[in-house]
């Protein structure tokens, strides 16, 4: 009698690890605001000073913007995933541990590199497998709610007595999970994290040289450049805004960081429905309009639990509409790295900006800093226009 052969693996488990991945960077990344006085304060710094450490990250994003199409065809998403997750995790442990400013500097561009790879490798396998295509807005999700999780670890930790040092190690070993679940699916050979790319993907080093040399990609790299800049800046910066500036009590900032991050969580659980409804640009355009709103509220009205859920809400839709709509605008051997591209020009706004935003305020006052947000957003509106006015693939 002739044994049935064993099924495959679902595509569950993969996108499994993708979500957790993206949980991973979230809390990685949105735990430094409420922490950044305490850092502040520990090496006695200033907010220009601070910023070095947003600026150290650029590093490792231009190599992931560079690299990553490359590195996934020669390694494996797989093998790049875990690689990506132990920089993550080691970067964390040396902000937890670090006896002086510029080690801690430093280890900022690991942590550039871990979530660049992170970041590229698994947009890219999302939306070039027609299985997982329309499950992009919960990919994101799933950064919000990690995202939702830092402020609120931090700020609890915090309250209880431990140091923000102590904070960065729980950090630590939340994304060490990440590194355990890559290396089981590649032991237990999960097809979607073992799969290797296609053969037409042997000309990666061409299809990065093409890309570079299309006008849309660089379109599409602007505006995620702009956009994570604003989305980064309010998570550095409001928590000291409010503690700061306003005298908010430090329970109610670091909560209401967490609000906004809740806001823009709930937004992309229900990108699908959006998607559906109106299409990708009529998705985008009245998110702006509503991100203009909130911003000025948080910049009039004292109460951050009112202003900073309503901005993460109107953030929510863009950053994957614009993803969901590289495929749907290039040609398919250029999706990786276009993808790779915009998402590592993302990151690079993610460290620029908000670097910026500490310069700006280290000669005047981190209250100006809600004012300094509305440019940003009326440029995201003529990055809109102009990619409403390009041409369809």
């Amino acid at each position: 009698m002739r044994l049935a052969k064993k099924p495959l693996p679902s595509l569950w488990i993969g996108v499994a690890i993708y979500f957790y991945a993206f949980i991973a960077i979230g809390i990685a990344e949105a735990g430094l605001g409420v922490l950044l006085p305490s850092i502040l304060t520990a090496y006695s710094l200033t907010p220009a000073t601070v910023t070095l450490l947003f600026v150290s990250q650029i590093t490792g994003y231009i190599t992931a913007a560079l690299t990553s199409s490359l590195v996934s065809h020669r390694l494996g998403l797989g093998r790049m995933l875990l690689g990506a997750a132990s920089l993550l995790t080691l970067a964390l442990l040396t902000y937890a541990l670090a006896p002086f400013w510029l080690l801690m500097v430093a280890a900022g561009t690991l942590l550039g590199l871990g979530i660049g790879f992170i970041d590229a490798g698994i947009n890219t396998a999302m939306v070039q497998d027609a299985r997982s295509a329309h499950l992009i807005g919960t990919l994101h999700g799933f950064y919000g709610i990690g995202a939702c999780s830092g402020p609120a670890i931090a700020t609890t930790l915090l309250a209880v007595g431990l140091s923000w040092r102590q904070v960065y190690g729980v950090l630590a070993s939340l994304t060490s999970l990440l590194m355990v679940g890559v290396f089981a699916a590649l032991v237990c050979r999960y097809p979607t994290i073992v799969k290797r790319p296609a053969e037409q993907d042997s000309l990666a080093g061409t299809h990065l040289k093409r890309a570079l040399r299309t006008p849309i990609v660089f379109l599409f790299g602007a505006f995620l450049f702009v956009y994570v800049g604003v989305e980064a800046s309010l998570s550095n910066w409001a928590y000291s805004v409010q503690v700061i500036a306003r005298s908010t009590p430090p329970l109610l900032a670091g909560y209401s960081v967490s609000a906004y991050w809740l806001g823009l969580t709930v937004g992309r659980f229900g990108l699908g429905y959006l998607l559906r409804s109106l299409g990708a640009i009529r998705t985008i355009t009245p998110s702006l309009g509503l991100l203009l709103v909130g911003l000025l509220c948080w910049w009039q009205l004292p109460n951050p639990l009112v202003s900073l859920p309503l901005v993460g809400f109107a953030l929510a839709a863009i950053f994957p509409t614009i993803i969901w709509l590289i495929p749907k605008r290039l040609p398919e051997a250029l999706v990786p790295a276009a993808v790779s591209f915009a998402t590592s020009a993302a990151s690079v706004g993610a460290a620029l900006i908000p670097a910026g935003l500490g310069w700006v305020t280290s000669r005047s006052d981190l209250g100006v800093i809600p004012l300094l947000m509305l440019p940003m957003a009326i440029a995201m509106g003529g990055l809109h226009y102009w990619l409403i006015r390009s041409p369809k693939k």
